[in-house]
């Protein structure tokens, strides 16, 4: 049998973004990349074993100092396109029948775009990506896990990654929601950045 490749659609939610605003803050998705035993929005079923196996997999990699690269909109390939990488994949474990993963964001053309998206309170979502088998009831076999991208469309219901901000040397994470309530300058911040980002969409439509 010809192995297929899969790609997987989950959701991270919208009001999830978290802010520190310092020089050395790093933007992360942190949350489920993968789901098993779950039939998802493409009729497929990963069992808890296929995703357990390329969670370690994964983990291994990552632990001998080969972060994952991800893409900026699924392709359709396996191979990994440089130019359009987003972010890199720092850890992953399982958590009962979700992998779950933290996904650094980085300073590359599209990682930007993601930047800036999920500032402007755009909806983005992971996108799992590998090959397998596919029987007739939709059950995946011989899964190869290769990556998670960032996409638009989700498949999954039940993934909701947060949006965090870290500083190096600061422990302290505040939402932006929280941020607004007490502090002017969040506030003015807040409303300058949503300014910019609509202009943008604006410009780009004429």
């Amino acid at each position: 049998m010809k192995q297929q490749i899969l790609s997987e659609h989950l959701n991270p939610v919208q009001s999830a973004l978290r802010e520190m605003r310092t020089a050395s803050g790093d933007l992360y998705l942190n949350g489920i990349m993968m789901q098993a035993a779950l039939k998802n929005g493409n009729g497929r079923v990963y069992p808890l074993e296929e995703i357990s196996k390329a969670v370690e997999e994964a983990g291994k990699r990552i632990k001998e100092g080969h972060y994952i690269l991800g893409e900026l909109n699924h392709p359709d390939v396996l191979s990994i396109n440089l130019a359009n990488v987003s972010h890199a994949i720092t850890e992953v474990r399982m958590d009962g029948n979700n992998a779950i993963g933290k996904m650094k964001l980085l300073n590359t053309p599209s990682g930007n775009i993601a930047k800036g998206l999920i500032e402007g309170g755009v909806r983005l979502g992971v996108s799992s990506r590998g090959t397998g088998n596919v029987n007739e009831s939709g059950e995946v076999s011989d899964f190869a896990f290769v990556t998670v991208d960032i996409v638009s469309q989700p498949s999954a219901p039940n993934a909701y990654p947060d949006v965090v901000q870290e500083a190096m040397n600061n422990n302290k994470v505040m939402t932006l929601a929280e941020a607004m309530v007490h502090d002017p300058k969040a506030q003015g911040y807040f409303k300058k950045e949503m300014k910019a980002f609509l202009e943008a969409l604006t410009k780009g439509k004429k």
